[in-house]
């Protein structure tokens, strides 16, 4: 009976996955919440477009406890102090990211537990010192084999961002390119930006990294978190995003981010085919359409 229901069960979310046509998107980043560049797509796809979305998470959060003094009430933990901290963050920082998860749709999340040493802006630390970049290259080349994905996503690895981003980016980009032409996934980098910014964000490719350059210096599709709907047309993405970025109590600073940022910026990596472009055309053009219906009251 017991075995029974377990295959019952296995069976079920065999049915459930089959039932998503829409893309399937995995999205690698460094730490428990970076995912919030892209929350409003995320949600796109899992809850209008039909889609699956996987995260892998490289590092395990634990760096981020000098932010974390309006937290230590909540979770009744001085997680400023660093030995604490350390200790506790990663298994707090993993449950917030489950819980933003539930909210912008998530489906598995991949945990490879490096250590999140310290902010800089050196990627060799993480790349050479922190990381068993060996064994996370192997599990991220065991993820995107195991499940054919059409698109990853990571952030855009600009000079200026936190060495693990771009350590963490970098790692996806020479996965894609270990696999087999005919089964790599489209790759893209994000940012964000508001609407009324005077100058677009220019990027090439990261100094000495080759694998981080982008086909043009200005992203080549974005969506739009600002589009209005619901009653009165007084709703918008960004509404999910400050729902997501609120589970990531831990980390103060992200609070911050709330009401941010008006576009979800994407450029497309050179180590694309030049034949995805129109698969990502079409897939940010279904982006643009808002499903809810207008209702009179």
């Amino acid at each position: 009976m017991k075995n029974f229901f377990l295959l019952l069960c296995v069976a079920v979310c065999f049915q459930t996955l089959a039932q998503k046509t829409g893309p399937k998107i995995l999205v690698v980043t460094a730490h428990p919440d970076d995912e919030t560049a892209m929350a409003a797509t995320i949600y796109k796809v899992t809850h209008e477009l039909n889609g699956v979305v996987d995260q892998c998470v490289i590092t395990n959060g634990e760096g981020g406890y000098k932010y974390s003094t309006l937290s230590e009430a909540y979770y009744n933990l001085e997680l400023t102090d660093e030995k604490i901290g350390r200790e506790n963050l990663p298994r707090i920082r993993k449950q917030e990211l489950i819980n933003a998860g539930k909210i912008i749709g998530t489906n598995n999340i991949f945990f490879l537990d490096q250590k999140d040493a310290h902010y800089g802006l050196d990627e060799h630390e993480p790349l050479d010192t922190t990381w068993n970049v060996n064994w996370v290259t192997t599990r991220l080349k065991e993820i995107m084999t195991n499940t054919k994905y059409d698109f990853v996503f990571c952030l855009l690895p600009v000079s200026e961002t936190h060495a693990h981003h771009k350590a963490a980016t970098m790692l996806a980009l020479r996965t894609v390119q270990s696999l087999p032409q005919n089964q790599r996934p489209i790759i893209l980098g994000c940012t964000g930006s508001n609407l009324k910014d005077t100058m677009s964000i220019s990027f090439e490719q990261l100094k000495n990294y080759s694998e981080t350059k982008v086909e043009t210096k200005s992203a080549s599709y974005f969506f739009n978190k600002t589009v209005p709907f619901g009653y009165k047309n007084k709703l918008t993405y960004k509404i999910i995003v400050n729902w997501e970025i609120a589970e990531h109590k831990s980390q103060g600073t992200m609070q911050l981010a709330m009401n941010g940022g008006d576009l979800e910026n994407y450029w497309y990596f050179a180590i694309n085919p030049i034949d995805g472009k129109e698969k990502c055309k079409a897939f940010f053009e279904s982006l643009k359409k808002v499903p809810y219906k207008q209702k009179e009251y």
